[in-house]
């Protein structure tokens, strides 16, 4: 029998520990529930996201949820780009400035949530001085693009 040596990803920071359960009982928990919890902070609740497009979930394929921690350096961008499904923004440390073209500019800072625009090009920029945390949640399809990069 062979023995592989599985790659290990690099370890996620505790403060990120802490955050992403609190964020995910956050979005899942029924808002009717949060009294049964000691303390339940609504992140976001609506139909339509930052640059007022209506939330309209993919339908590529059966549900398919992607949940990550984007680190970006200070001065670093995204680059221009969409979404091909509603995503979820909550930025952990640090700040982004998001580019939104004729929708003007937002910053959002550390411990505040967002539902990103999905049709409309936008960019981001960590224009502070210290590295940006952004737990991202992509509530797509299979079959359907999370992030769809101007060429």
């Amino acid at each position: 029998m062979f023995h592989r040596e599985i790659p290990r990803a690099r370890p996620i920071p505790i403060k990120y520990l802490v955050a992403v359960p609190l964020l995910v009982l956050t979005f899942t928990a029924p808002l009717s529930a949060a009294e049964d919890y000691a303390r339940v902070e609504l992140l976001f609740d609506g139909t339509k996201n930052i640059v007022r497009e209506t939330l309209i979930y993919p339908q590529t394929g059966p549900a398919k949820d992607t949940s990550l921690i984007v680190t970006m350096k200070p001065g670093e961008q995204t680059g221009a780009h969409q979404h091909g499904v509603p995503t979820d923004g909550y930025i952990l440390e640090g700040q982004v400035t998001v580019d939104y073209g004729s929708h003007g500019t937002q910053t959002y800072r550390a411990g505040e949530a967002f539902m990103e625009a999905e049709s409309v090009t936008h960019n981001g920029t960590n224009d502070g001085d210290v590295p940006v945390g952004i737990l991202v949640v992509f509530m797509g399809a299979q079959g359907s693009e999370n992030v769809i990069h101007e060429k």
